[in-house]
């Protein structure tokens, strides 16, 4: 699980856990990011995502392997 914190100045992903702030987790699947930055992040943080912390999440979600595509 990965925390995501709300601090004064923004949204940021908290790869240590211990920075103080409101705090969220998320798994380490990009569709699970996908899902957070469209509105769950924001609720679970009680804030807006302005475009900074938007740009900052997408480029973390970015860096996370992509789940292989169910074969049916």
């Amino acid at each position: 699980m990965i925390r995501i914190v709300r601090k004064a100045d923004g949204v940021f992903v908290d790869p240590t856990g211990k920075v103080a702030g409101r705090g969220a987790y998320l798994h380490d699947k990009h569709s699970c990011w996908s899902r957070g930055i469209k509105g769950a992040i924001a609720n679970a943080l009680k804030t807006e995502l302005n475009d900074d912390d938007r740009v900052r999440l997408e480029t973390f979600m970015n860096s996370l392997p992509k789940e292989a595509e169910p074969s049916g």
